[in-house]
């Protein structure tokens, strides 16, 4: 590597790093103090406390990455270009293109760990975060559907169970029914159904089974059986967040497996399964962007740079909370959800990349 690629390179991740370090502990000042009061009034335990904001920083920094990195480049870029540094590379004979080399292997490095972070321990920072966040900060929110659930296991199977008690993993009022084609093999009724995580098996109080061959019903009953089934009963119910607690290859199996059983909740787990892989591209486009604005010094100075960069920012986080909305409440496509912002900017960045090379 030459000098030049070192010098921006040390400035690329220096000045992103201290991005972070400047405002995570602001983000974790102004949620403390909005919600120190509930937390106080719920009893949250001190070390339930720090592990909820460790994961919040977590939680925090990948979901804003970009953005981070985004205001961190214009900023050094900006001083360099108000030190005249950069008409001094590229009066030396460096081309804008070679310029840009640093910026790209620098986005390349942030990129990778951003996927690391957004596939792996992003999920497990999530966990924390929103069972902390349901447990002390929201009680009386219910996080999934725990009456009438009426779901398809599989291609032949449904169940039914009107009330569900998450915390105690047992269904009232159960119904099993397995079809052959159109044809009723079988129903299973139950007053009650416990899952027995230490066996993998479920207990049904109150057992009924009715089975049908032939046009001859055949009926079976127990006070208590049990039995394997091929679901888990938390799964019978996922929590709203659930995709998001999942590494990139479970939420795969995870999708998969709500896709079987007709779940309405598809979209808002295929946006998040997607921007595991938008969000990295997204720092590669918001990088040029940067660059582009940012390597020309102007006469307002860098507060122009800074001004124009947050208002990109928002105009980017718009874009994508309002498609990953649309993609979770209604049968809007996820991929263009997802991807239409980056592709948006994209091309914005091509063209601020053209100018800046004139």
């Amino acid at each position: 590597m030459k000098i030049l690629d070192w010098y921006i390179l040390k400035r690329y991740i220096f000045t992103f790093l201290m991005m972070l370090l400047l405002f995570i502990p602001i983000g974790i000042t102004v949620d403390l103090a909005e919600k120190i009061g509930r937390m106080l009034e719920n009893n949250a335990p001190f070390g339930e406390v720090t592990e909820y904001y460790l994961n919040f920083t977590v939680y925090f920094a990948n979901l804003l990455f970009p953005l981070f990195l985004f205001l961190s480049v214009i900023w050094f870029t900006s001083k360099l270009a108000n030190n005249t540094e950069i008409v001094a590379f590229l009066s030396s004979g460096v081309s804008f293109s070679r310029f840009l080399r640093p910026y790209i292997i620098g986005a390349t490095i942030v990129a990778l760990f951003s996927m690391f972070l957004g596939m792996y321990l992003a999920p497990i920072a999530s966990k924390g975060f929103n069972e902390f966040k349901y447990t002390y900060l929201k009680k009386n929110r219910e996080v999934q559907k725990t009456r009438f659930v009426y779901r398809q296991i599989n291609d032949t199977d449904y169940i039914y169970i009107s009330s569900f008690i998450p915390k105690r993993n047992i269904g009232m009022n159960f119904t099993y029914e397995r079809f052959n084609g159109n044809e009723l093999e079988y129903k299973i009724f139950a007053n009650n159904i416990k899952y027995v995580e230490e066996d993998s098996i479920y207990t049904l109080t109150g057992y009924v089974k009715r089975t049908y061959e032939n046009g001859v019903e055949t009926i079976e009953k127990a006070r208590r059986q049990q039995m394997k089934m091929p679901f888990r009963i938390d799964d019978l119910a996922p929590v709203e967040y659930a995709a998001e607690t999942k590494s990139y290859f479970e939420l795969l199996e995870f999708i998969e497996a709500e896709r079987r059983r007709g779940s309405s909740d598809i979209g808002r787990y295929e946006v998040v399964k997607l921007k595991k892989w938008s969000l990295p591209v997204s720092i590669f486009i918001l990088t040029i962007i940067a660059v582009s604005v940012s390597s020309i010094k102007r006469r307002g100075g860098m507060g122009v740079n800074l001004a124009f960069g947050i208002a990109i920012a928002m105009i980017y986080v718009f874009f994508d909370k309002v498609f990953g909305v649309m993609a979770e409440q209604s049968n809007f496509p996820a991929v263009i959800a997802v991807w239409f912002p980056n592709f948006i900017f994209g091309i914005l960045a091509i063209y601020l990349l053209q100018n800046a090379k004139r």
